[in-house]
């Protein structure tokens, strides 16, 4: 099992999120390309809170072909096209990963469209039994 590390000696989480996070040796790791707010089919949707949204299930769906869940997840590196959307990155964030606490790091910068309004990068580690 993945273990969070905290420590009170460095500055406290900005919000929802570990400072570190060790994995176990022989852990299986996986790591998922940038994922962005898009249907299945590629469909780019215009509500921003739904590309959150659907970024994240594609991240789940990804871990669920590996075989992983997003407790296994060790590490998020999003990207939102402006300012305004980190709050929604953190709620839906929380909202999606339930409690889990993974490490976290959020860049404001444009992507490859600039219909995409998030993009979500994640590692996830896994001892199998």
């Amino acid at each position: 099992m993945n273990k969070t590390i905290n420590t009170d000696t460095a500055p406290p989480p900005y919000s929802a999120y570990s400072q570190a996070v060790e994995v176990p040796p022989g852990a299986r790791t996986v790591y998922i390309s940038g994922q962005v707010g898009a249907e299945l089919d590629g469909t780019v949707v215009d509500d921003v809170r739904r590309q959150h949204e659907l970024a994240w299930q594609n991240v789940f769906a990804i871990l669920e072909a590996a075989g992983m869940g997003k407790t296994d997840i060790v590490d998020v590196f999003a990207i939102v096209t402006d300012q305004a959307g980190v709050p929604m990155f953190r709620e839906v964030r929380d909202q999606m990963i339930g409690g889990h606490l993974a490490c976290s790091t959020i860049m404001i910068a444009g992507l490859a469209s600039p219909d995409w309004k998030i993009e979500i990068a994640v590692r996830a580690a896994k001892i199998d039994s």
